[in-house]
């Protein structure tokens, strides 16, 4: 049986990451490779065992204050290094970027510069240049289930190649689900216990609204800020709709706006597109939220797993959250070339992720928190296997049961641990 690792055993610093294979080859033919990702997510960590290798290599930080001001006042003496050079937070210096360029153009050896930032670096407006190409950017999140558990992480990869044939059974139960769905994946929040995790959180959400984000916006009313995470905890996995929002914060409708796209900046929440499939279909264009770690979720709706479980609890929508964001991190290793969409129709039909690789074939994946199903909870995805012909490889329910059943024609229902035990 898979379970949870007990936080008292629970060593993050021994955990492989799976960006690091990523990392390595990029840094074998591009000159600046940059790890976007959340804060606390594990940057610094990936970056010490990745120039722990590279005996020509250097580690500079800029969250220490000494340092930060040297690659302020001196750029370019900063920049000046033979072999590569790993810069931890380097959105709080962007005047670093000009020089960086200048030294990849006179020296355009690959894996001069590996950079690490907690905010998305291509989205700052203080960034002068984007060193189009000759940086390449990849994404860290929190720990995956599959980082976690030493598992293969290839759900993507395996329901493109195997369609609905792919067949995994599982020891794990609702519980179990949501009891990881409340952890997360933060390295600190996975050892700690319970009550010391909900401290973390709470300090990370303080951290972010009043230094993270104000370092790059001012913010007039942090307040509302912090009113608008709750809002947007409540509609997780929802459609956005910055109106709505706007209307019950009593807010300009472009402050909104403006906090959303912060909050994305900073990774604590990702926007999911809508799927329309053609010009013809009768598609809602409007993007669903979800949280970047589900136990920050978790938090901000004041839910232990013991309250998702019951009556009234947030346990469908926790879910759909955890789910989606299991997803988004597949992405980044996965093989299969293949984007991350919702879809909705006018007439209220939906599928919560729709999987579209760069071929046009499509995965349609749908989430249940309980363990029984019925034919009706593949209506979203019959129509939509209707909808797209040939090019539908597979529609899945993603449920808290512990076996696999095929439902008929493509679609089947798969445990939810499917995600990270499932391999090509």
């Amino acid at each position: 049986m898979h379970t949870w690792p007990m936080a008292a055993n629970f060593d993050s610093s021994l955990v492989h990451r799976k960006l690091q294979v990523t990392v390595d080859e990029a840094l074998t033919d591009t000159r600046v490779v940059t790890i976007n990702g959340a804060r606390q997510s594990g940057k610094s960590t990936l970056t010490r065992i990745i120039t722990s290798d590279r005996p020509d290599s250097r580690s500079m930080t800029l969250d220490d204050p000494v340092i930060l001001r040297a690659a302020i006042d001196d750029p370019i003496s900063f920049v000046e290094h033979d072999g590569l050079l790993a810069i931890d937070e380097v959105q709080r210096a962007p005047g670093l970027f000009l020089p960086i360029k200048a030294n990849v153009d006179l020296d355009p050896r690959p894996g001069r510069f590996l950079l690490t930032g907690s905010a998305q670096v291509l989205a700052l407006k203080s960034l002068p240049d984007a060193l189009p190409g000759r940086m390449e950017t990849l994404e860290l999140w929190p720990f995956s289930q599959g980082e976690i558990d030493d598992a293969p992480d290839r759900f993507i990869d395996a329901i493109f190649t195997h369609g609905h044939s792919l067949s995994i059974d599982s020891d794990l139960r609702r519980r179990d689900y949501l009891e990881r769905a409340s952890i997360g994946g933060f390295p600190e929040a996975v050892r700690r216990t319970s009550r010391r995790r909900e401290a973390f959180f709470e300090s990370y959400l303080t951290t972010l609204i009043t230094r993270d984000i104000q370092d790059l916006a001012a913010i007039e009313r942090p307040t509302q800020l912090r009113k608008l995470l709750q809002l947007l905890a409540a509609r997780s996995a929802n459609l956005v709709v910055s109106s709505t929002l706007a209307r019950d914060l009593e807010l300009h409708r472009t402050t909104v706006s403006r906090y959303l796209a912060l909050l994305e900046t900073v990774f604590l929440t990702k926007t999911i597109p809508a799927w329309s499939g053609g010009p013809t279909y009768r598609a809602i264009g409007t993007p669903k939220l979800a949280f970047v770690d589900s136990g920050i979720l978790c938090h901000l709706l004041g839910q232990s797993p013991a309250r998702l479980a019951e009556p009234g609890g947030a346990a469908g929508t926790v879910l759909e959250n955890f789910v989606l964001m299991e997803l988004a991190r597949q992405l980044s290793w996965n093989e299969e070339r293949v984007s991350l969409w919702h879809y909705r129709n006018k007439d209220h039909v939906e599928v919560d992720a729709v999987l579209e690789a760069a071929d046009g074939r499509i995965v349609g994946v749908e989430v249940k928190s309980g363990a029984t199903l019925h034919k009706p909870d593949f209506n979203g995805l019959r129509h939509l296997r209707d909808r797209v012909g040939d090019r539908f490889v597979a529609g899945v329910i993603l449920y808290t049961g512990q076996h696999s059943l095929s439902f008929g024609d493509r679609l089947r229902a798969l445990p939810m641990e499917s995600l990270w035990r499932a391999t090509p």
